[in-house]
């Protein structure tokens, strides 16, 4: 017992003697050109990055700024190592960290240096190239630090930070604009085939007594979940009003996933419709023509019906239906407002659906 206790003291002693002898190492003002931070709060962000690594002692800048003032140091240009070594000297600092972040050719180059206060000489340095994201000069700090210093780094991170042709992502698209179209649409669907014949047939044999192509209006609710790039990808909640204009009240609601470009409009979606219909179940007598099973036991109370099935008909009962939506289309800028233009189609047993739509916003990209 008495040698494990004393094994942790020991243990405990170096990792003191660890902290103790790390490295004192002081940041001032790193300088600036072309970027939105000045060279203070470049140095802020600079030693923030630095006191992460848990490498060195990162003198604290209060403490600096009280030592400088106290010798009446001017630092405001203090970047090059003359000066460096001879200010790193009156505040007892081991290492002295500067360098630059500047825009060059389209691109943000961070130099950082480490200059051995005592050696007199520069000990690491470090020059990467980033691509012009500004939104990402802290991360750019931190990669450039951890390469510096022989850290883990994240290779992924690093491409999309220097490699114009990488995949695009919200890291190095951060400024690319989202395309919100939530708003009112409207348009026409057309029937064909049995489900066409069952809308031009008289009420009084099942049908509508409408024509088969109808006036919708509805909203478009969206919800984008994912922006990578140039694409995002998004829900849209589509409840829709259909054949008012031939006194018709036919609702339905689509939830379609949908991908979309930001730069071009262009968008692709496809998925579930709900709707309600009449069903009722019937038969195709021997002249051809559908017999309600109903109708044909209330006349044939001592017969037994021919095999029946369930049919859209206007005499029957509501029914909740689904059916699988596909809707291509492209959104056109004017000004402020955004007008998307969708056409789609839905594949039916009793045949197609074609349709298309239009709406409009003026919520702006972002």
């Amino acid at each position: 017992m008495k040698k494990l206790v004393f094994a942790f003291l020991i243990m405990g002693s170096m990792a003191s003697v660890a902290i103790a002898q790390r490295s004192k190492v002081t940041v001032l003002n790193i300088d600036t050109k072309g970027i939105t931070l000045d060279p203070v709060q470049m140095g802020s962000l600079v030693r923030t990055e630095l006191d992460k690594l848990d490498t060195f002692e990162v003198m604290d800048k209060y403490d600096v700024n009280y030592v400088i003032e106290k010798n009446k140091l001017n630092t405001n240009n203090c970047y090059g190592k003359i000066c460096l070594i001879e200010v790193g000297k009156i505040i007892n600092a081991d290492l002295m960290l500067t360098g630059s972040a500047e825009i060059l050719s389209k691109s943000i180059v961070v130099t950082l240096k480490m200059i051995d206060v005592k050696k007199e000489e520069v000990q690491h340095t470090e020059i990467i190239e980033f691509l012009d994201l500004q939104e990402e000069l802290q991360t750019m700090v931190g990669v450039t630090l951890r390469r510096m210093f022989g850290k883990k780094e994240d290779a992924i991170l690093l491409d999309k930070l220097t490699k114009k042709n990488t995949f695009a992502s919200t890291v190095n698209t951060p400024q690319q604009d989202i395309l919100h179209l939530s708003g009112p649409r409207m348009g026409c669907i057309a029937f064909t085939g049995a489900q066409a014949e069952l809308l031009l047939r008289k009420t009084e044999a099942g049908g509508y007594d409408a024509f088969p192509v109808m006036f919708q209006f509805g909203y478009q609710f969206e919800k984008q979940y994912l922006n990578e790039g140039n694409f995002q990808a998004l829900l849209e909640f589509i409840p829709m009003i259909t054949g008012l204009d031939q006194g018709k009240f036919l609702p339905s609601i689509s939830i379609l996933n949908g991908l979309r470009s930001n730069v071009s409009g262009w968008e692709f979606a496809f998925g579930p419709s709900f709707s309600i219909d009449h069903k009722a179940k019937g038969f195709i007598d021997s002249n051809g023509s559908w017999q309600l099973k109903e109708d044909w036991t209330k006349a044939n109370p001592n017969l037994t019906p021919p095999p029946t099935e369930t049919r859209s008909d206007s005499r029957g009962d509501i029914k909740f239906t689904s059916h699988f939506v596909i809707a291509a289309g492209k959104t056109i800028k004017s000004g402020k407002m955004n007008i998307p233009i969708n056409a789609f189609f839905i594949p039916t047993k009793n045949g197609m659906r074609f349709g298309i739509s239009f709406g409009y916003n003026a919520k702006p990209r972002r």
